[in-house]
């Protein structure tokens, strides 16, 4: 009889230790090793072992030579298009033959709904849905709800690996949705679904099946409490995209944001809309972002940022009051802190305003968070007018960076920016002066104001 094997994990990374330890070497978190159960003797042959992929699935073996880089042939990869343009431009395209992609999000948030809306979307496409954590009846009541049908729209509901791996033989499907990684369990690892040595053998095995069989593979999977995708970091690492679901499950908004892409750019985003019938993807965003009021009201102001290769114009709302206890609050959401610290220190340095004494709140709208420095004129514009308490003119949208100095420096995509204020029926557009050779080299059906520092927008504003 075999010696059980046990092996110490590290919860946080997946680092694997022949003993405990307070402090992992590989991340340096206190107290995070678990000691798991695991068979891997298993692997090295005979009937117990069959986890080899050619035994499941009769993949002939490949002999892999050394040859030279320029000698390798390569050939533009053909993407799978999906109904859902959102999906498209967040996966750099399209979907990608024998990727793997991890799905994350909070629970409720809509990852379940999504992909199974484009399983049954996808009519030319044999599809196979594998739920670990929902029933037959969940699924099809869910598929009802939804309205769609697909004759090639298959569902499976198992846990074990290699029971799924036997039912994919004989299906042979063109695409897998996986619902959930952290519920799978392989009969090679004793440890219990959800460890870091099943999800590690798990991801492995669908790796090896979506690259050698050049299949798609769609991982859905959980986050913790701390925001951070469940299991060891080197999951995020095994597969070739990542993407992240946000959103607040008390809103109809969902943004789908691109972590990781080894097939296209990772600043991508796309905005979904929860309904009855599911998640329906939003056209034109802008006009979402910014809040139609009847009457101009300060502390608000309009940015035109870049998401990828989207350009979006979004709502800047601040609150500047006065401060009622000895240290003033800063809040914001959806926006950097300390480059909200910094804009505050440029005001009373450069601007001569008092806001050491005073609260301010900073909300974007939407529940969008962005990182693009081109914000920035439009958050010192709505912390200017919630200051003074005078409304900025509703047609006026805003684009550059703010600088140490208090200068408006040029931003990028610039053409990009001014043609959606233009498309969004804005006035006017105030960008920095240095981007003057590219603003000017085109006429455009709104006004292009260029200034290079921050009192000149100070005057021409509230003057």
């Amino acid at each position: 009889m075999s010696k059980i094997k046990t092996a110490y994990f590290c919860q946080n990374c997946g680092y694997e230790s022949t003993k405990w330890a307070g402090k992992c070497p590989g991340c340096q978190q206190w107290n995070t090793f678990v000691e798991e159960l695991i068979q891997k003797d298993a692997k090295k042959g005979g009937a117990a072992g069959a986890t080899d992929w050619q035994t499941y699935h009769e993949v002939p073996v490949t002999s892999r030579k050394i040859q030279p880089l320029h000698s390798v042939q390569t050939q533009e990869t053909i993407r799978v298009q999906t109904p859902d343009e959102e999906l498209n431009r967040v996966l750099g395209g399209g979907i990608v033959p024998g990727s793997i992609v991890l799905v994350a999000g909070e629970p409720g948030i809509g990852k379940s709904t999504l992909f199974l809306q484009m399983g049954l979307q996808l009519t030319e496409s044999t599809v196979l849905y594998i739920s670990g954590e929902e029933s037959e009846q969940q699924v099809k009541m869910r598929a009802d709800r939804l309205g769609m049908k697909n004759e090639h729209f298959y569902l499976l509901t198992e846990t074990s690996t290699q029971a799924i791996f036997s039912e994919i033989k004989k299906l042979k499907p063109e695409l897998i949705i996986v619902d959930s990684i952290q519920t799978l369990q392989s009969p090679f690892i004793e440890s219990s679904p959800g460890s870091v040595s099943q999800i590690r053998e798990c991801a492995a095995e669908f790796q090896q099946f979506a690259k050698e069989t050049n299949t798609p593979v769609f991982l859905i999977g959980h986050i913790t409490k701390e925001g951070s995708i469940a299991g060891p970091k080197i999951l995020e690492h095994m597969v070739d995209t990542v993407l992240q679901f946000e959103g607040d499950r008390h809103h109809v908004y969902r943004i789908l944001r691109t972590l990781k892409n080894r097939f296209g750019s990772t600043s991508e985003l796309g905005i979904y809309q929860m309904n009855e019938s599911g998640m329906a993807p939003v056209r034109n965003p802008s006009e979402i972002l910014i809040t139609q009021k009847e009457e101009a009201l300060s502390g608000t102001s309009i940015a035109t940022i870049m998401e990828g290769a989207r350009p979006l114009l979004i709502e800047v709302q601040a609150l500047v009051a006065q401060s009622v206890y000895g240290t003033p609050q800063r809040t914001v959401s959806g926006f950097d802190l300390r480059r909200l610290q910094l804009l505050l220190a440029v005001l009373e340095k450069r601007g001569g305003f008092h806001f050491g004494v005073k609260d301010v709140f900073l909300n974007l709208a939407g529940g969008l968070k962005v990182e693009d420095p081109s914000i920035d004129l439009a958050v010192l514009v709505a912390l200017l007018s919630s200051y003074e308490d005078v409304p900025v003119r509703q047609e006026i949208c805003f684009a550059g960076e703010v600088g140490l100095s208090g200068e408006i420096r040029a931003v990028s995509r610039i053409e990009q920016r001014i043609a959606e204020a233009e498309k969004l029926g804005f006035a006017r557009i105030v960008v920095s002066k240095y981007n003057q050779k590219i603003a000017g080299s085109k006429k455009y059906g709104i006004e292009v104001v260029q200034m290079g520092q921050v009192e000149e927008v100070y005057r021409y504003l509230f003057s």
